[in-house]
């Protein structure tokens, strides 16, 4: 083909000279192919097929100098040729093929018919394993453009499988996985030095055992509860991966597969209600032009339906033996995270040879965790599986989650270690003191003179006190709080208030060890749709000709309000419509001027559910039930359509150029003439129709702020209806104000002109459209206004406010626009009505930064002058987007912080995590993120704590959370009673562990001055270990599992209590160094008094010492008796197990120590007991001990704590005091007049701002709603294609 022809075909269409297209990937730099020119100047292949003259916009992606926006025209990039056509055989950019895979003459093409040659790389097929990723391995970055083979699936056989996982550890990561984690806590690294030096022969002074058998029984249990927790998510993935779906076959038949057996270059059949297995093609559907209808909740938290349409060159092909005979492959991008873009092209080989590339664009993908809705089946070209799905690549690993208060502890285990160290160097010195200066005196001691024998008694001494003084450090400390944190989990778990009956759902703890932390929380990221909402939208009220209508009304708006006329039930309107002559008014008022007439009121309500059943852009659909269900791909549309339904208005069928309205018994048919579309520009939709009378009338709905300035003079019912708006609007429904006008036949045929010519226009025809749509949405007469609900769940702004009040910040972050989260902000009580609305909707990173930085610097000025105003910040995904970028991140961040309320908007799930992380990294916060679709996987696991909802949108989030619950409401007594109660047991566990150990090896420690720094141990050593392990094991577990410092009705009731969560306050340094000084204070009087009463020993009735053991015993008992009373000061709620735990272990070791100490030495195996018992528990001095010296250390404890609460009472003490004595809290009348501004300050706040009730998606002109609908006859719902 000469070069002048192919110059001649370029140059002769005149898109080529406007656009000059730049290399954008497509075809790669490198790639020489058949029509490649010598010249600078890109051709355009003559073999493009110019009819497809309504290919999507959005197929072409972004748009770049050289791609219309709107002019439909079938440019590609730059026309790529495809594989196989031509004498090149240069490949593309980033492949290669091995040499089995090519002839000497030319390449083969992969879609095509395989060479004998090919035959021999079948067999690679089989082994088409799962590529397994080492942690250590980087994520290999993808360029350039993705090949995938039509039906060939040799050829697509080096792409990931479908294969997911989300849990934790497998098989062979468990092991070091595990081992880094427990040995991450520095109590368990020095446990497993102590046990390696206890097994040295000759160093340690106690059994060689005494520790590696109680740290062994720790990281089982560690091990037993982290292979339990990860199991479940092994679960839900083996679950997932199995499900089923339909490949089609090079046979023409269909193969049911599990998902993770779906590869790259998969035709797939999908049907109604299936969910998407992987990122996929829309190749053909069951409905006209090949549209179909998904929902994304589980990926953007949307629950309006998004519409997407096949190309037209795959659209026809419905049936297994039309999708076979696609040949050539698809050119795609790389795997990438982003949910609303997509570049490809198709590029096919036509029966006749010739090449036919097709454009593809996002309106062509179906992404994994979607859902296929009001569609009877699909057919799917798999593009990206498993962990390359657009769906995981927003998921981030499942991270290793540690407490603030598991670092805390780590701290002061290191500083205990110090101390113990310093103890044994001490000792060691005292040691070494008494070898070197004084061994001449101690002639009869066997010591070593030499250096280096004095050099090694010197390591051995330190290693014999570390062994000595270990237990300084509390080895039963880990192994009691993960008991104490897996029965709080029950405690949760069994929580009857957190019980949801409708769903049979409790609440779930599936992450015991972040507890404590849900009483710490600062920020809460939340999500909208699903969390907060209920996914329902629900037409309430409705105001028509000045009278307000609801489904049910209370006796208060009955009787009306300021003059206005009272409230009326739908069913009243509905007798109304029925009834000739009008029963609302009696004879007294019918002759006021005020009033409209009877019939003219009855003709209004009658217009205003016709435009409620005829304007819009819903499809019907009749189930196999026979109900009417409405698509839509807004949820508001449905639920007006729905509301006109419910009034004796169904609309039942759509056909191309009209619908059709059942009223009252009679079909009545409305042709649509023109349907000027929703916008946010605009907030309104208008649709020309001709009724049944052939009279031509103008629908319109819209914002009332849009609707009010286009109503012709003199209106009868503007002020009542405002004024019902804002009674809807302090409510929290989105509004929506409904106008009409009829228009005379001429002015409707110049206008039509107008309308076609601004809808052929090429560039600009959105504007155009609006424009012209201004033109004749003039001389409204407003008919009334309707009132949606978008549920909230219950008990959400009740739950919100509380939060609030109890110092946590609650960031809302969804996928919603921002109308809609700004409207639900406001509704559950997120957003007051004396905030300021900080509003950030820039396009690009310049104008956003220079509006952060003038908001923060105006916001600092202001507050520094002492103005503080409570401020609320909405910010829309793009700017999010440059927000979020370095340079800007501070600063975003910084004016965040100083709102009390944020909303972002349009966010994607990455986005989500993003804003979690920012924060966590730059605030000192606990941070939870509450969610419930696949969408918020991502936000849940980068927060501290992560709650998922199990409700409508699946359970991916519930899955991945630390905590599942079925309502949000139930936050509220998660964090401010379990929280707070988890907390603070904690903080009393952690500090009484450390405090008990220290009183009895401090004792340990003094007693070292009495024997020569020697090492020898004043306790028998297996009863130094049950000390831990038995007779002291049951005061912190019961006090970390039953204590309650106040009760759960106390903690509702003054949510202000959680702030002391927040400031760490039961668990800070000052309190661990008080603790330490109390056991240190205890230590030194048990062990002095103790050497005072048994100076220069007892001497017994038969004349003989009572010895060493006599003593250690007696001062054991007395230690023991001591810790237990200060678990008694300690204790704020006193059960039977507290009773059992605390005198329960003093009873049980009197009774313990003898039986021990008779059997020991009988069996052999422990000596030291020999002989006590008979003269140990006779003697009146060892009771006297008993009662005398725990008692004086505790009377300076009880006289502080009796100081510190009547003299400087912290906030719980004095609710404890309003808990003990049931003294009554005179708030709610404070609460009443609250309420009673409440409404003023809404009206006020409502005026100006006001939520409206459309979320169509927008695509800025991409998809023209108005041509889908035409696409659609509902009446001949049974012709459409079966797919087989």
């Amino acid at each position: 083909m000469s070069d002048d022809f192919l110059r001649l075909v370029s140059q002769s269409n005149p898109a080529t000279r406007e656009y000059q297209p730049a290399n954008n990937g497509y075809p790669p730099s490198g790639t020489a192919g058949p029509y490649t020119d010598r010249s600078p100047q890109q051709l355009m292949d003559p073999f493009f097929d110019d009819e497809d003259d309504n290919v999507p916009d959005s197929a072409f992606g972004r748009p770049a100098p050289m791609r219309s926006q709107e002019s439909g025209l079938p440019l590609t990039r730059s026309a790529a040729p495809p594989a196989g056509v031509g004498s090149s055989t240069t490949l593309p950019q980033d492949w290669t093929f091995d040499d089995e895979f090519q002839s000497s003459s030319q390449q083969s093409f992969p879609g095509a018919p395989k060479p004998q040659s090919a035959q021999k790389s079948s067999k690679l097929s089989g082994f088409n394993l799962r590529k397994r990723k080492w942690p250590w391995q980087k994520e290999k970055v993808l360029t350039g453009e993705r090949v995938i083979a039509l039906n060939n699936n040799v050829a697509n056989a080096e792409f990931c499988s479908n294969f997911v996982s989300t849990s934790k550890y497998n098989l062979i990561t468990f092991v070091p996985k595990f081992l880094f984690e427990q040995f991450s806590k520095y109590a368990n690294v020095f446990f497993l030095f102590t046990a390696c030096i206890q097994q040295i022969p000759g160093v340690s002074p106690t059994e060689p055992y005494t520790t590696i058998v109680p740290l062994a029984v720790v990281l089982m249990a560690s091990a037993f509860k982290e292979i339990q927790e990860d199991l479940k998510r092994h679960q839900s993935d083996t679950e997932l991966n199995a499900r089923k779906a339909k490949v089609l076959t090079l046979q023409c038949t269909f193969l049911e597969r599990k998902w993770k057996d779906i590869h790259v270059g998969d035709i797939v059949r999908l049907e109604n209600n299936d969910f998407i297995p992987a990122d996929m093609l829309l190749m053909t559907s069951s409905e006209p032009e090949g549209l179909c209808y998904i929902e994304t909740s589980n990926l953007d938290g949307e629950t309006n339906l998004k519409i997407k349409q096949a190309s037209t060159h795959t659209a026809p092909l419905t049936n297994p033996t039309l999708i076979n005979s696609l040949h050539g492959s698809l050119r795609s991008e790389q795997p990438n995270n982003s949910l609303y873009t997509y570049e490809g092209t198709l590029d096919l080989i036509t029966d006749a040879g010739m090449p036919k590339q097709v454009p593809l664009g996002p309106d062509q993908v179906l992404l994994r965790g979607a859902q296929l809705r009001n569609t009877q089946w699909v057919y799917g070209l798999t593009v990206f599986t498993g962990h390359e799905t657009k769906l995981m690549r927003n998921a981030t690993a499942t991270p290793v989650k540690r407490t603030a208060v598991e670092r805390q502890v780590n701290a002061q285990i290191v500083f205990l270690f110090i101390l113990l160290l310093a103890l044994s160097v001490g000792s060691t010195i005292g040691s070494s003191i008494r070898t070197w200066f004084f061994s001449n005196a101690q002639w009869y001691l066997f010591e070593t003179s030499s250096l280096t024998g004095r050099a090694k008694g010197f390591v051995e001494d330190i290693l014999t006190f570390i062994i000595l003084y270990n237990n300084l450090i509390p080895i039963s400390l880990i192994v009691t709080m993960e008991v104490v944190k897996f029965q709080q989990a029950q405690l949760i778990n069994s929580d009857l208030d957190m019980y949801y009956a409708k769903t049979d759902t409790a609440a779930l703890c599936r992450t015991s060890s972040l507890v404590e932390e849900l009483g710490q929380i600062e920020y809460v990221f939340s999500d909208k749709t699903g969390t907060l909402t209920c996914n329902e939208m629900e037409f309430r009220c409705c105001s028509i000709a000045g009278t307000a209508y609801a489904d049910v009304v209370d006796d208060t708006k009955r009787d009306g309000e300021d003059g206005q006329g009272g409230w009326k039930t739908f069913s009243e309107m509905r007798e109304r419509l029925d009834s000739p002559s009008n029963p609302f008014t009696d004879k007294a008022s019918t002759s006021s001027s005020t009033l409209p007439s009877a019939e003219r009121e009855k003709e209004i309500i009658k217009e205003f559910l016709t435009l409620l059943a005829v304007c819009h852009t819903v499809i019907p659909e009749v189930r196999d039930d026979g109900k009417m269900v409405y698509q839509a791909s807004s949820p508001d549309e449905a639920a007006l359509v729905a509301g006109a339904e419910l009034l004796g208005y169904q609309f039942h069928t759509r056909k191309p150029k009209s619908v059709f309205v059942n009223i009252q018994g009679q079909s009545q048919e409305f042709e649509i003439l023109k349907v000027c579309e929703f916008n946010s520009t605009r907030k309104r939709m208008s649709t020309v129709v001709r009724c049944p009378d052939r009279s031509i009338k103008l629908y319109t709905k819209g914002a009332d702020t849009v609707i009010l300035e286009r109503l012709s003079k003199n209106q009868p019912f503007t002020e009542t209806t405002l004024a019902h708006l804002e009674d809807y609007a302090t409510e929290g429904l989105r509004t929506l104000c409904i106008a009409y006008r009829e228009i005379p036949d001429t002015e409707y045929r110049q206008w039509e002109q107008i309308y076609n010519q601004a809808a052929a226009t090429i560039n600009g025809r959105g504007d155009a459209l609006d424009q012209a749509a201004e033109l004749i949405e003039k001389d409204l007469f407003l008919l009334g206004a309707t009132a949606i609900e978008d549920k909230l769940q219950d008990g959400v702004p009740d739950t919100i406010h509380t939060l609030q009040m109890a110092g946590i910040k609650v960031w809302v972050l969804t996928g919603d626009r921002q109308e809609t989260a700004v409207n639900i902000g406001m509704s559950c009580r997120l957003i007051s009505e004396s905030m300021n609305l900080v509003i950030v909707n820039e396009d690009n990173a310049h104008d956003t930064q220079e509006f952060l930085t003038k908001r923060l610097s105006a916001i600092k000025n202001q507050r520094s002058t002492g103005e503080l105003e409570d401020l609320a910040l909405v910010i829309d995904g793009k700017s999010l987007g440059f927000a979020l970028e370095k340079e800007l991140s501070k600063i975003f961040l910084e004016l965040a912080i100083m709102c009390k309320a944020v909303i972002c908007c349009r966010v994607s799930p990455l986005q989500k995590a993003l804003v979690v992380k920012l924060v966590k990294k730059n605030q000192k916060a606990i941070l939870l993120a509450i969610g419930d679709g696949a969408n918020d996987v991502s936000m849940i696991q980068a927060a501290h704590v992560g709650v998922g909802i199990s409700g409508v949108e699946g359970l991916q989030a519930a899955r991945s959370a630390d905590v599942a619950i079925s309502q949000f409401r139930y936050l509220k007594k998660l964090l401010l009673v379990h929280g707070s109660w988890s907390y603070r047991r904690l903080s009393k566990l952690i500090l009484y562990s450390f405090y008990k150990n220290i009183v009895l090896y401090m004792t340990q420690f003094w007693f070292s001055f009495f024997n020569n720094f020697s090492g020898q141990i004043a306790y028998e050593s297996w009863t130094l270990t049950l000390y831990n392990v038995l007779f002291t094991v049951l005061p912190p577990l019961v006090i970390g599992i039953f204590d309650q410092f106040v009760s759960a009705r106390f903690l509702d009731r003054y949510p202000q209590l959680y702030i002391l969560g927040q400031q760490n306050a039961f668990f800070t340094k000052t309190s661990f160094w008080l603790w330490v000084g109390n056991a240190l204070y205890h230590s030194v009087l048990l062990y002095g008094f103790s050497v005072v009463l048994f100076w220069g020993d007892l001497k017994q009735a038969n004349g003989l010492d009572s010895g060493h053991w006599f003593w250690g015993t007696t001062l054991y008992l007395a230690v023991l008796l001591t810790v237990l009373g200060k678990a008694a000061l300690i204790s704020d709620l006193w059960t039977k197990y507290t009773v059992a735990a605390i005198p329960g272990s003093f009873v049980f070791t009197m009774l313990f120590l003898p039986l021990y100490a008779v059997v020991a030495p009988a069996i052999g195996f422990s000596m030291e007991y020999q002989g006590i018992v008979p003269r140990l528990w006779t003697n009146s001095i060892f009771y006297f001990v008993l009662l005398y010296i725990p008692l004086l250390c505790l009377v300076r404890d009880f006289a502080w704590k009796y100081y510190r609460r009547t003299y400087t009472p912290s906030s719980y003490h004095i609710v404890q005091e309003l808990q003990k004595y049931n003294i009554p809290d005179y708030r709610p009348r404070q609460e009443q007049f609250q309420k009673a501004i409440k409404k003023v300050r809404a009206t006020q706040r409502m005026r100006r701002n006001r939520g409206f009730a459309f979320s169509q998606t927008e695509n800025a002109g991409k998809q023209d709603q108005a041509k889908l609908i035409r696409a659609y006859d509902t009446s001949k719902a049974g012709a459409r294609p079966s797919g087989y």
